[in-house]
This record gives structure tokens, C-alpha cells and sequence, in this order.
């Protein structure tokens, strides 16, 4: 249970979206099942279950509606799905998802080569998508996220110019989106740099910025996690066991670890409503599912007495 007097985070889980799309096995349907229940179980609020792509390009996915429907029998669950375009928006639509995300990426070669087209034409089908969901009875709309990828750099392109992510992040508002998170893709940001460009956007959108996907090519995921709580952002996409990265660009790197990442906000006093050993539990359901998968993370090693070390007593 939430405690109301402390701050409070929410951890959004994308594990089965972004850590499966980079794993080298395939999971069975079943798996995902238990894994998405063992990840509820341990309190998380949020799953990304999936993403509604080409079965062709992501043949990882192509058991996504029953994933879906599986997950939205799991009471207080939000469930969340990634839609690379307006048909795949369609389908989460059909499918009764409570929040879909379209990504758009800020540099233009990393846009084309993730939804093969560029990040004003990305921003027009979420704008497709709003209207879609606004014809739809009030109770069945779901939340529409703009996901700002490459906002910190690109492995492709190099470094991106942050006016050009207030600028796509301004676009994204007027296109109706109800959320926006920025991407750090490539793994390329710094705590400084979080800092200043989360400022930035949220001086040009106000609340419509409520979230970051870090990943952790430079060892410096959680330190800019940090960086964003301090500067206001409240949900923070982790995936478990750090699994995940973006094919769609050259080296890609791990997502941060989500127990790493529930543990710092122990540390730190910073409630998140997750219980981290039945977290690590849920580790185990995925190390069983994936045989032979890499699994990363500071936390699992850590002893039990350590990892009970908390700020609540602060």
C-alpha cells in the first residue's frame, strides 16, 4: 500500500514489450502469462504487455491479444502497449488496452529506420489515433502516450539538438496526446543534461511530460534517474533484469533494471508501492521462461540484509 505522506514514484514495467523484442529466445505465451502476474503480484501498477507490430517484424509479439486480454483481468492493473503506427493503434484499440504509446523519434534516420517514416508524419497518426479514441464512448478511451525517442542522442546520427525535442514535444500537444515521456534510446544521456531538457520540455508542455525510458549503455541509469525525479518527473519505464534495447539502432543497450531501480527509490525514501523481494521472485519466473538469457541488475546480487536497507527509516 501506498504511503500518502511520502513522494511517491510510478514504476512503469516494460519487460515484456521492450525487454522481449531484444531477447534471444522466444517466450512462450503461457510464460508471459505467469511472468505479467508474478510482476502484479509484486505491486507494480503499470506493464507495457507488448507492442501491436507486423508479426513479420516482431514474430515476438504476435500473441499480443491474449497477452492483453489475459492482463486486463488483473484488478488495479493499467495495461499499456506500443503501437509503432496508426493500424497497430487501431488494434490496441480493439484490443481495450488502457494506455497505447506511439513512438516518435527526434532524429529523423533513426525515425525512418524504427516506422519507416519521419517524426512529423509519426506525430499526424497520433493525432489519427486521438481522433479515433475520442469517438469512442467516454470509459473506453484510452490513454494516448507521444514517446519521444532518441531525445538525448542518437547512435546514428550523433547528438540532438534539444530544441528539436521542445519542438516535436510542442507538436505532439497540439496532436492531442495525453502524455509524453522522453527516450533516452541510445543510452547517451547524463544527469546534467536530464535535468536541463526535462526543464526545458516541461516549461513548453507543463504536465504533459510525466515520464522517462532510460536506458544504461554508460552506467549512468539510475544517477539520471535521479536527475529526472529531482526535476519533477514521477514515472520512470524499467525493464526487469535490465532486458531490452532498441533494434533499430546500432548498439543497442539494457533498459534499466527495474529492482535496481525500486531499490534506489527505497533508498531514497520515494514510495513506489512495489515489494522488492517478491520483485526478485518474479526475476526467477523470467530466468525459468528464458534458459540462457542474460540477466542484469546490481540488486540480485545483493544479500538480503543489504537489500532491506531502506530510507523509510530516515
Amino acid at each position: 500500500m501506498v504511503d500518502a505522506t511520502r513522494e511517491t514514484a510510478l514504476v512503469s514495467e516494460v519487460g515484456p514489450r521492450d525487454g522481449l523484442q531484444m531477447a534471444a529466445g522466444r517466450m512462450a505465451t503461457a510464460d508471459k502469462l505467469a511472468w505479467i502476474d508474478a510482476l502484479a503480484a509484486a505491486g507494480l501498477r503499470e506493464i507495457e504487455v507488448g507492442a501491436f507490430g507486423p508479426a513479420k517484424a516482431l514474430p515476438m509479439m504476435a500473441d499480443i491479444e491474449a497477452v492483453v486480454a489475459h492482463a486486463l483481468a488483473i484488478p488495479g492493473l493499467t495495461v499499456a502497449a506500443l503501437a509503432p503506427n496508426l493500424k497497430g493503434g487501431e488494434r490496441a484499440l480493439a484490443a481495450g488496452v488502457h494506455k497505447i504509446t506511439l513512438p516518435v523519434s527526434v532524429s529523423r534516420s533513426h525515425s525512418t529506420a524504427n516506422v519507416n517514416k519521419p517524426p512529423e508524419a509519426a506525430v499526424a497518426e497520433l493525432a489519427a489515433l486521438r481522433r479515433l479514441c475520442d469517438a469512442r464512448p467516454e470509459g473506453a478511451r484510452p490513454a494516448i502516450e507521444g514517446g519521444l525517442s532518441t531525445a538525448f542522442g542518437c547512435t546514428i546520427e550523433g547528438a540532438v539538438a534539444e530544441d528539436a525535442v521542445v519542438r516535436l514535444a510542442a507538436m505532439l500537444a497540439e496532436a492531442g496526446a495525453d502524455a509524453m515521456g522522453l527516450a533516452d534510446t541510445a543510452g547517451m544521456a547524463h544527469p546534467r543534461q536530464v535535468a536541463r531538457l526535462v526543464a526545458r520540455v516541461s516549461a513548453e508542455v507543463g504536465p504533459l511530460l510525466d515520464g522517462v525510458h532510460l536506458h544504461n549503455a554508460n552506467g549512468l541509469g539510475l544517477a539520471n534517474a535521479c536527475a529526472a525525479f529531482e526535476a519533477g518527473v514521477r514515472t520512470f519505464d524499467a525493464s526487469l533484469a535490465g532486458l531490452g534495447g532498441c533494434p533499430f539502432a546500432p548498439g543497442p543497450s539494457g533498459n534499466i533494471a527495474t529492482e535496481d531501480l525500486v531499490h534506489l527509490f527505497d533508498l531514497m525514501g520515494v514510495e513506489t508501492g512495489v515489494d522488492l523481494e517478491k520483485l526478485l521472485a518474479a526475476r526467477d519466473v523470467l530466468a525459468r521462461a528464458l534458459p540462457g538469457e542474460p540477466l542484469h541488475g546490481a540488486v540480485a546480487a545483493l544479500p538480503p540484509k543489504l537489500r532491506a536497507v531502506s530510507g523509510r527509516a530516515a
